[in-house]
């Protein structure tokens, strides 16, 4: 299986997609666990560009071709290598960051979101868990945590907000593919859900 998390900046989904992995490898599983933007070489040096530095350091639409750029070294060196080999992959972010990040919230972009995903991409996971978190509260997660790697944080709460609203959207899109899983409460009690949508 290929399978995804997404959610806002700072709503535990790193940590849910850490515990799944860890959870199915208890199991006997193959497991590959990655991230976006990044995952391969090529990838990683992209995510510098990507996540660090100010808000406004790159338009919408060069935002796009970066993560698409990044995306498609992504695919081609490790989810599709890994899925060839019958691994589950376990990917921390990927398509429907664009559609909700540069497709919506940034920029009414999702026409070309989807056309460069269609031409450049073309794989989706099998399973999405969108990590739903209250914005304030995963705010004050990141900035507990820190570093430089918090170039879509500094655009504030109201660009939360609207990221937020996003991902539930795209969850009424894709009701087969998308699980909305309740971020509040302990790592095991939201880890505990997470497993219950597995088929």
């Amino acid at each position: 299986m290929f399978i995804s998390f997404e959610g806002i900046d700072g709503s535990g989904k790193s940590t849910q997609a850490k515990r799944l992995a860890e959870t199915l490898r208890n199991r006997g599983i193959a497991v590959s666990l990655t991230r976006e933007p990044g995952g391969s070489e090529g990838a990683e040096q992209i995510r510098k560009l990507l996540v660090e530095g100010k808000g406004e350091r790159w338009s919408p639409e060069t935002e796009l071709l970066l993560f698409t750029a990044a995306r498609r070294d992504h695919v081609e060196r490790l989810i599709t290598p890994a899925l060839e080999r019958n691994e589950t992959v376990i990917s921390d972010r990927f398509a429907d960051s664009s559609r909700v990040y540069q497709g919506l919230v940034r920029a009414e972009n999702r026409q070309l979101v989807e056309e460069l995903h269609r031409l450049m991409i073309v794989v989706e996971p099998d399973l999405t868990f969108i990590i739903d978190t209250d914005p304030s509260v995963a705010r004050n997660r990141g900035v507990i945590r820190g570093g430089t790697e918090d170039r879509f944080e500094s655009l504030g709460l109201g660009f939360q907000l609207r990221l937020r609203e996003g991902f539930l959207a795209l969850a009424a899109e894709f009701p087969l593919r998308i699980r909305i899983i309740d971020g509040s409460g302990s790592e095991d009690e939201v880890a505990a859900r997470v497993l219950s949508h597995l088929p």
